[in-house]
Order: C-alpha cells, then structure tokens, then sequence
C-alpha cells in the first residue's frame, strides 16, 4: 500500500475520532448529571487523544489532517439512545481499524491502529455496562 492510500484511510480515522469527539462531548452536556455523563465525557478526551495520533502519523508522512467532517448523529433525546449511538461508533471504527491493521503494511501506523482499537473495545464495553444498567 502506497504512502497516499495510507494518508487517506489515517484522515477518514481522523475525521471519525473527530465525529466521536463532539458527539460525546455534546452528549455529556445534555446528559443528566450522571455516571453515564462522566464516562462519556472521559471518553471523548480519549477520543481527542486518539486525533493527535492520527495527526501525528498523517504528517509524518506528508499530509495534512482534515477537519471535514459530515452532519453529526448524536443518537436522540435521551440517555439510552444517546448510549447506543456511542456504541455504534466504537463498534464501526473496532471494524474498521480491524480492517486497516490487516492491510496496512507500515509497522508504525498498525501498532498505533492496535492501541486505538484496544481502547475503542474498552470504550464500547464502558457504554454497554452504562446501557445495561439503565434496564436494571
């Protein structure tokens, strides 16, 4: 896979941790004063973390992180459909950096890919527990 191809798919996982950033953000704003609320808010820095890695592996190949991003999809009104949107996000951006860990031949961007996709699993397992507690 050539340099520009690698560039691409780092920015479409930039914009996407972008997307999760302020959904999360404005989530944890609207959400009650909760357990939920905090997780979310805790995870959203994770989420912004995860952009200056991105950024960090774009420029070290030459591009230029963007920060285009599409209409975001906070989830809904309240707090169970805010907690399934977040877990979609994690569950495609694990399938997605599944893919990428499996194509990408550049040791460096793969190891940082791992470390996202770890935490994007433990990101996911933290909303699920916040969902299932709701039906308790």
């Amino acid at each position: 896979m050539d340099k520009e191809d690698i560039i691409a798919m780092l920015n479409d996982d930039f914009v996407r941790e972008l997307e999760a950033t302020m959904v999360y953000v404005q989530n944890s704003f609207l959400m009650e004063d909760c357990d939920p609320s905090r997780v979310t808010e805790a995870i959203s820095v994770d989420e912004m973390r995860h952009m200056w890695w991105l950024a960090d592996l774009i420029t070290k190949r030459g591009g230029k992180p963007t920060m285009e991003h599409k209409e975001l999809n906070f989830g809904g009104d309240n707090l169970e459909e805010m907690l399934r949107r977040q877990i979609q996000l994690e569950s495609e951006g694990i399938d997605i950096y599944t893919h990428q860990i499996e194509v990408i031949d550049d040791e460096e961007v793969v190891g940082v890919l791992k470390h996202i996709r770890d935490e994007e699993r433990r990101h996911r397992k933290e909303f699920r527990e916040r969902l299932d507690n709701l039906k308790d």
